[in-house]
């Protein structure tokens, strides 16, 4: 790791150094919070949380071979060098800050209400055909996990692709000071987080965040069909990309074709571009028009570091689903669409289109959406009466605000087969009951109503076999 000296990261976080003169010139081989994940050579850094404070462990990272560590308090006699800090987490940003300005890769920053890890994926696919990529992995994309993304670059990472999510404003600037991405993507401005943003000109305001440490030379690629993103003009002189369906954007797909689960045709033009050379065929594994979005996305980004329309058709047709996000699990005679990482009410209207793609009854397993603000019964019960208009045959709903997903879909003429629980273990015997071979099952809800152990319950009780 380039300059991450014991030394450099005191500065860098502004701490002080205990341990023999030494020790300053030790450069670390790379930075963790989780003991577990400890190698030869890494700094460890010991985060206080609600049930484990990391600085218990601090001897057992030592032990495992961390070269060093952090600490909010004082250690004593250790043997070990640490550095004493007020905040671990706040050292962690610094330390990543400092990391970032030593690399000169370019690094992609993906943020939006809805489609951030979908997008990510896509882009990292086709940057791949170009480059060695680093990217997000799980759900690392917040104050902890971002920075632990920028401490996993190496000397063999070309680009970097990074999701940056928040619920609240400033969130954005301090993941963008330590980012400092490139090339700034968002997806769209939906109805997520309103407990603190209230509105989507709220929202549009914390995302624009992302834009304040872009540099003279970088890059913004934006979704022209969204309303508030459309409304953007230059940032710091530099003009946006604008995607979207139909002519009239930079990007623009057109002639979309589903092939159901199996995934979207659709054409792609960059008007810009010289004739015969401005126009593909993209082949897209993931289901939905939504992820036609993520592939002109990709396409953005791709020409903007400097790749062919061919390279970026690759890196298209190869990206593939990860568990959570429109996962597909056979579980028997039946199909599931595993989509419940999270849910707001712009993905969840997305999820239920792909539903109506597949074969068989249609059942919907939806639950809570969290962090809506004081609109959430309205936003709960218009996500049902619109179930209602889908191709949905049934519709099962747990938790408190999912009685109103259920009122909204029996209120919009949707009277049979609308099935409504005070929560999840109390649907999940009569889910089971009711399903049956041949049935394609959609399992959405926020994250904090543990929906995995929906699907999971599903494939014991009916087969073991996942695509």
């Amino acid at each position: 790791m380039k300059n991450m000296t014991l030394g450099n990261i005191e500065e860098a976080c502004r701490g002080a150094y205990v341990g023999g003169e030494e020790g300053r010139r030790l450069e670390i081989t790379g930075a963790v919070t989780d003991s577990r994940q400890v190698r030869e050579g890494y700094l460890f850094i010991p985060i206080r949380g609600a049930r484990v404070d990391g600085h218990d462990l601090v001897p057992q990272a030592i032990a495992q071979g961390a070269a060093a560590a952090l600490s909010e308090r004082p250690l004593g006699e250790t043997g070990y060098p640490y550095i004493q800090v007020g905040s671990t987490k706040q050292a962690l940003k610094d330390i990543a800050e400092f990391y970032r300005r030593q690399l000169d890769i370019p690094i992609v920053g993906i943020t939006g209400s809805v489609g951030k890890t979908s997008t990510k994926e896509m882009v990292a696919s086709v940057l791949s055909e170009k480059f060695r990529v680093l990217k997000t992995e799980g759900n690392f994309n917040n104050e902890i996990g971002l920075p632990l993304t920028l401490l996993r670059i190496r000397g063999e990472h070309e680009a970097a692709v990074v999701e940056m999510g928040i619920s609240d404003f400033g969130e954005m600037r301090r993941l963008a000071k330590m980012a400092r991405p490139d090339v700034c993507v968002i997806t769209n401005i939906g109805t997520c987080h309103l407990e603190n943003l209230k509105t989507r000109d709220g929202v549009l305001k914390a995302k624009s965040e992302i834009f304040e440490f872009l540099g003279p030379q970088g890059r913004v690629v934006l979704n022209g069909d969204d309303d508030k993103l459309s409304s953007i003009g230059e940032v710091k002189g530099i003009r946006p990309v604008f995607y979207g369906l139909g002519e009239g954007r930079d990007i623009y797909a057109d002639r979309l074709e589903s092939r159901g689960l199996k995934g979207m045709e659709a054409d792609i033009h960059v008007p810009a571009l010289p004739p015969g050379e401005n126009k593909i065929h993209a082949s897209i594994s993931i289901p939905g028009p939504h992820n036609v979005y993520n592939a002109l996305a990709s396409v953005g980004v791709g020409l903007s570091l400097g790749m062919g329309l061919a390279e970026i058709q690759r890196g298209i047709e190869k990206a593939g689903t990860i568990g959570g996000r429109t996962n597909l699990v056979e579980a028997g005679g039946l199909l599931v669409i595993d989509d419940c990482y999270n849910a707001n009410p712009v993905s969840m209207r997305a999820s239920l289109e792909v539903l109506g793609y597949g074969l068989g009854r249609k059942v919907a397993v939806l639950g809570d959406m969290g962090e809506l603000g004081k609109d959430e019964r309205k936003l709960h019960y218009e996500i049902g009466a619109y179930a209602a208009k889908t191709q949905a045959d049934a519709l099962f709903c747990a938790g408190e605000l999912s009685a109103e997903m259920a009122r909204g879909a029996k209120e919009a003429g949707k009277t049979e087969d609308v099935f409504y629980f005070g929560s999840r273990d109390e649907m999940l015997p009569a889910l089971l009951r009711y399903l049956r071979e041949g049935d394609t099952v959609l399992v959405k809800a926020s994250h904090f109503m543990e929906y995995p152990a929906v699907v999971e319950k599903i494939r014991e009780t009916f087969g073991q076999a996942s695509s």
